[in-house]
């Protein structure tokens, strides 16, 4: 794909930024690059190459699921203005 001049200038109207001349050969040329660029990394086979999540390998450690504090819903309600069926009541602010 390549872009002219006046592509660049249409979809800089579109993105409400002006533009010189110069600015918008500027920017064709750099674009024209990236879509180069683009092409040039899709025409590249990678059917036998399967999906990675990292460019590395590398794994995350992850800790065993356990709960490590101790239950203190008791000693929070207890001091709490209102509580019913163990949850907190608070008062209504909208109607």
């Amino acid at each position: 794909m390549s872009l002219t001049t006046d592509d660049v200038k249409r979809i800089a109207r579109l993105a409400r930024i002006e533009t010189s001349d110069a600015e918008a050969q500027a920017t064709q040329t750099q674009l024209n690059s990236i879509f180069d660029l683009i092409a040039t990394m899709q025409a590249v086979d990678t059917s036998g190459v399967s999906p990675m999540a990292h460019a590395q390998e590398v794994y995350q450690r992850l800790r065993p699921d356990v709960a490590t504090e101790t239950d203190r819903r008791a000693a929070f309600q207890a001091i709490a203005p209102a509580v019913e069926n163990g949850l907190y009541l608070v008062p209504k602010v909208i109607d």
